[in-house]
């Protein structure tokens, strides 16, 4: 053990420290796998008191670190690959105090998303936010990097459910901003400040979430499409006739790769370029008879050309599956992702001038699209050749990338939507924060964080 760990360890004889390989390797990096993981150590506390300590150890003795949650990032956000410690949440999971009327309930940062779903659940409640990663993303990730997901345009990002925030500064100072108020007109919000600062202002070590009444019973609508320009055209005729919880959408490449698999079977008889899956409100059934008049309008005009519906909530979870499963089912390509949004009215227009764009210049790679393209998210995977070296790869797409995210800027977009900036995309920041605001987000991240421990190297140069 370095001298330097070895007072950590005097000085916090609880904390549980982890130097073994397994260990660095596992915990120093997420699912991106394109930055060698090289952590000093991980270290797991189990206290508020024990974050304090990690952090001012790491003034003194100037050691970066980086917080690790579930490690379900796509950005290199949780990467440690230059000796960092590496401070892993995963100990700190409990539920704490429920409040009923406030409709609220306080989290330390290693609580699983799906824990915490359930939890409302039992409570006769939701916490709407969800994601494929729902099952092993936790909740102090997803607050740093204000995940997303796939009910966006129905319940918004994670900001909206965070009535509160207990923080550890960059400084070692313990703050509670907000303490889950519901008015709170009192000059800046600095909760906000944290949601989405990918840990490179302090530590989230407690939240205050909101929940919400249970929608009405879902049912949810695969269907078949013959153009990726038809998507927003389904969109508009959904949205305008029944309420949406979801609308995601995936290409038939996209689909290839989860029935390679092997678990699941085809969904139609015949294959079609394009797929949409709509979650709706059905109470009592009440929504078939809409949804199958609006399925049959989009029929008549040829923007569809087939669809099934959820008859249970097993049937549900299976038709969901297509979807949710492209992920896990690419990653072994090792894919670079480009995570982009633009306003949802101007989707089609840059959907077309995307899709030239990437059909001339990565003629030689696997292209995926996949999507919460309700909310204007669309999701860009290309796969690595198995022969091709990494870094070679790598090189190749961000080349097309200064012309991806010039198209990006020229329709007022983000170049991140929802996966955050980390190492992969920190270089871009610029497409989306003009100068003047990068600019402030440095003097706000030595205000946090005065020493640069916090994370560094992720979201700023």
């Amino acid at each position: 053990m370095s001298p330097p760990l070895a007072r950590l360890h005097q000085t916090l004889p609880q904390l549980v420290l982890r130097t073994d390989e397994d260990s660095l390797r596992h915990y120093g990096q997420d699912w991106t796998r394109y930055y060698p993981p090289a952590p000093l150590a991980i270290a797991m506390p189990a206290t508020v008191a024990e974050v304090q300590g990690i952090v001012r150890w790491a003034r003194e003795h100037k050691v970066a670190l980086v917080p690790s949650g579930g490690r379900t990032g796509l950005s290199g956000g949780a990467v440690a690959a230059n000796g960092e410690l590496v401070v892993s949440f995963e100990r700190m999971n409990r539920i704490g105090s429920f409040d009923r009327i406030a409709r609220t309930v306080q989290c330390e940062p290693g609580v699983v998303t799906a824990a915490l779903q359930q939890y409302a659940a039992d409570k006769g409640l939701c916490y709407p936010v969800d994601f494929a990663s729902s099952g092993s993303s936790q909740i102090g990730g997803n607050i740093a990097t204000n995940a997303g997901g796939i009910k966006v345009i129905r319940y918004g990002m994670t900001r909206e459910w965070v009535a509160g925030l207990t923080v550890v500064t960059g400084a070692g100072e313990l703050l509670e901003l907000n303490r889950g108020l519901a008015k709170n007109n009192t000059g800046y919000d600095f909760r906000h400040l944290f949601i989405g600062s990918e840990g490179t202002l302090g530590f989230v070590v407690g939240a205050t979430m909101r929940l919400t009444l249970p929608p009405a019973p879902q049912a949810v609508l695969l269907l078949a499409l013959p153009a990726l320009a038809d998507v927003m055209r389904v969109f508009e005729v959904f949205r305008e006739g029944i309420t949406l919880s979801a609308f995601e959408f995936f290409s038939d490449q996209a689909l290839g790769h989860v029935l390679a698999r092997g678990h699941l079977p085809p969904p139609f008889e015949a294959r079609a370029p394009f797929y949409v899956l709509l979650e709706l409100d059905d109470p009592a059934h009440a929504g078939d008879a809409t949804a199958l008049k609006l399925f049959e309008r989009c029929l008549e005009q040829g923007w569809v050309l087939d669809g099934v519906m959820s008859l249970s909530l097993q049937h549900a979870r299976e038709l969901w599956a297509y979807r949710e499963s492209i992920s896990e089912s690419i990653t072994p390509y090792t894919p670079y992702k480009n995570d982009i949004a633009v306003n949802i009215s101007r989707v089609p227009a840059f959907i077309a001038s995307l899709d030239a764009l990437l059909a001339a210049n990565y003629p030689d790679f696997e292209v995926i699209w996949y999507g919460h393209i309700g909310d204007g998210n669309l999701h860009i995977n290309v796969l690595k050749p198995s022969a091709l070296p990494l870094e070679a790869f790598r090189d190749a797409c961000e080349q097309v990338n200064e012309q991806v995210f010039a198209l990006v800027r020229d329709f007022g977009g983000s170049m991140s939507a929802e996966h955050g900036v980390g190492l992969l995309k920190r270089d871009y920041l610029s497409v989306s924060r003009s100068e003047q605001e990068i600019a402030l987000m440095r003097s706000l991240k030595s205000a946090f964080d005065p020493d640069g421990i916090m994370n560094p190297g992720k979201l700023l140069v």
